[in-house]
């Protein structure tokens, strides 16, 4: 019985940390359609030679100036960029906490980090100099 127990609270676990994951990626999806939507009205109102615009903000629409308009939204999309990057940093831990739930190795290169510009500018150096 104790055994069925620890089972059931494992598989429950394992649920838990799935959706989490699943509800980051839809999330993830979200905001990028978002920061999509602010790129479109960006370009829109740059192209427009009208001083004032109309923004709809949910149910209410508002007659705002261009500039101000693209402050907006430009704010709005460094926003989303610093969530997703959030969210994506959040999901590799989940999935490797996910991946130790079921008792799978963890998925290689998943924490990978990118390469600094000093450090991509010193391997250019001595790719440079080899030549």
């Amino acid at each position: 019985m104790k055994e069925q127990m620890l089972m059931l609270e494992h598989l429950q676990a394992v649920e838990e940390k799935a959706g989490e994951i699943l509800t980051d990626r839809q999330e993830i999806v979200a905001l990028d359609k978002r920061r999509n939507d602010d790129r479109v009205g960006m370009r829109a109102i740059q192209k427009q030679t009208n001083k004032k615009c109309w923004l709809t903000l949910g149910p209410i629409l508002i007659k705002m100036s261009a500039k101000d308009t693209e402050e907006l939204l430009v704010q709005d999309q460094r926003e989303c960029d610093i969530a997703i990057n959030k969210l994506r940093s959040d999901l590799r831990v989940k999935v490797n906490e996910l991946r130790d739930l079921e008792r799978d190795p963890p998925v290689p290169g998943l924490m990978l980090k990118p390469m600094s510009h000093s450090e991509m500018s010193s391997i250019n150096q001595l790719i440079g100099k080899s030549i």
